[in-house]
């Protein structure tokens, strides 16, 4: 009996891991992996936890993985599916980095310092505790910035699960990258610009956290601030 419950723990545990396989384009979604970079992730489900990896950028299996690159105006509204929900508690950011000239969305790795945050969301905090608005979600989503330049673009989602962040190495990691080509741009300058590796401590406070006792007064999503354009 007592190994049957553990069974059936790690089966609850698994199923509630989630990937963001689809990007959502005029209000539906693409199909999986057309043009979201295959996750290292996308049999298991689970999360990466090693914010000093490379795989804390986009998760992936190589650069590009075979995933297309779709056409977006600036200001329209793209987003993720998250399968099969967004089940743990946690702050949800975007991300987005300009591919250099001489390399396309395709090929390029995302590595330096080129990524900048377009949205962060963190959590409502009462006496009862912290409730997050992305908990149960199965898709997100957000505009992409009117003065974003025209060009190709990695655009990352990152879910950052907290239940288990009270020690370093907790927080779990859930992400992924779609290419983009946004046209109709604007002549925004972006930033502040980070990498990943690199934007991330193990030890920062939006990250490592205890999120139920005693509750906090205050939560600030890591990484730097929103770029709005």
């Amino acid at each position: 009996m007592r190994s049957l419950s553990l069974l059936s723990l790690l089966a609850s545990t698994a199923t509630a891991h989630y990937t963001f396989p689809n990007l959502i384009a005029s209000g539906a979604a693409t199909p999986d992996w057309k043009y979201v970079r295959k996750t290292t992730n996308y049999q298991s489900n689970g999360p990466q936890t090693d914010v000093t990896s490379t795989q804390i950028r986009c998760y992936e299996l190589s650069p590009g993985t075979g995933a297309e690159t779709y056409e977006v105006k600036a200001g329209d509204t793209l987003g993720f599916t998250a399968k099969t929900t967004i089940s743990h508690p946690g702050p949800l950011l975007f991300y987005m980095a300009k591919v250099p000239d001489g390399k396309t969305a395709a090929d390029w790795d995302g590595s330096g310092d080129v990524w900048f945050k377009i949205f962060e969301q963190g959590a409502t905090i009462s006496s009862a505790g912290m409730t997050w608005a992305s908990s149960g979600k199965s898709a997100v989503s957000v505009p992409i910035p009117k003065a974003l330049p025209s060009g190709e673009y990695l655009f990352r989602v990152e879910h950052i699960a907290l239940h288990s962040a009270s020690a370093a190495g907790g927080a779990q990691f859930y992400i992924s990258c779609a290419q983009l080509k946004v046209t109709g741009g604007g002549s925004g300058s972006p930033g502040p610009l980070v990498a990943f590796p690199g934007a991330y401590s193990a030890n920062d406070p939006g990250i490592k956290i205890n999120i139920y006792y005693p509750v906090p007064t205050s939560y600030t999503p890591p990484g730097p601030k929103v770029w709005s354009g």
